[in-house]
């Protein structure tokens, strides 16, 4: 009796001891990117590594810069999908900068642009609310989808820039949609060989904001 009473004492000193000790602290001081977007930023159509965030990831590290680099680009999303999962993507990953790449399925789903932009406000004043700066990547819709409505939607980007100060990249896809070497069969997705050239339009906005 006695000795089964010592071993529950000792039990119970030691699950408290545990329960009661700091968490480990794994942080390095390194600072956090989120690449929050669709499919142009998931690697859609390409092999393991051959995405333009796989070279950002490469980029970085040429650079000796201490940075994490985490995609949570989700094939397909819209900027509603995106707005849905915002919370949960920043509680996890704590990011010091968003790129925010969205608004591409929102156009060739033909959204309206009113909802596109209250979605995209939305994103935005969520991350500023928790000083996370915001990297906004512009997207243009195929010329089929008519110039009223092309207009409309991708000057929501350069409104959304000026109101809330953002750095802004007018076209994420410049210098490789119209380059049909550079675009898979679909003619939406940029194949591997224009991978870099997303990295060299983003880079530029970039680079001035990590330190």
């Amino acid at each position: 009796m006695v000795r089964h009473t010592l071993q529950l004492l000792l039990l119970i000193v030691s699950f408290t001891a545990f329960s009661s000790a700091p968490a480990a602290n794994n942080h390095s001081g390194e600072k956090v990117i989120l690449i929050f977007g669709d499919s142009l930023s998931a690697g859609y159509g390409l092999k393991v590594g051959e995405g333009w965030v796989n070279l950002l990831i490469e980029r970085i590290a040429d650079n000796n810069l201490n940075y994490k680099i985490v995609n949570a680009s989700i094939s397909g999303n819209t900027s509603g999908n995106g707005l849905g999962r915002l919370n949960s993507d920043l509680d996890r990953h704590q990011p010091d900068i968003l790129i925010l790449e969205l608004g591409g399925n929102d156009g060739l789903r033909g959204h309206p642009p009113s909802l596109f932009k209250s979605n995209m406000t939305k994103i935005i004043k969520r991350s500023q609310d928790k000083d996370i700066q915001v990297v906004l990547l512009g997207i243009k819709l195929p010329t089929s989808y008519g110039r009223r409505y092309r207009q409309a939607f991708e000057d929501i980007y350069q409104e959304l820039a000026d109101s809330f100060s953002l750095p802004l990249v007018p076209f994420f896809m410049d210098k490789v949609g119209i380059n049909s070497a550079l675009m898979q069969n679909d003619r939406i997705h940029p194949n591997a060989m224009g991978q870099p050239q997303l990295l060299n339009n983003v880079w530029p906005v970039l680079k001035p904001l990590l330190n």
